[in-house]
């Protein structure tokens, strides 16, 4: 069984078990999390779809840490002119432990 859920503005496909890295919440370690924005619930040839949503969809999860990824890099150059600016930006992210999903 898999679902699309949404958080953070961003969409993910996830299945029990699943580890993945969202945007930053303000969690502890170890707490729990519902995910309630369910798109999508699918489980072998049957998929049931929300518009936009799935009523009474539910997916929970575990929060195992917080970190920050890695640094990108900005440039910003301009030829000939003797302009040249650097810039750095690490996101803050959640890691999250898929527990049940439920639709």
């Amino acid at each position: 069984m898999y679902a699309v859920i949404q958080t953070g503005g961003k969409q993910y496909r996830v299945a029990e078990g699943t580890t993945l890295k969202i945007e930053k919440l303000e969690l502890g370690t170890g707490d729990s999390v519902e995910f309630d924005k369910v798109l999508l619930v699918g489980s072998g040839d049957a998929v049931k779809v929300g518009a936009p949503f799935i009523e009474g969809g539910k997916v929970s999860a575990t929060v195992l840490s917080q970190g920050r990824h890695k640094k990108i890099k900005i440039i910003k150059f301009r030829r000939r002119k003797h302009h040249m600016k650097q810039m750095g930006h690490r996101q803050y992210y959640t890691e999250v432990r898929i527990t049940g999903i439920s639709a």
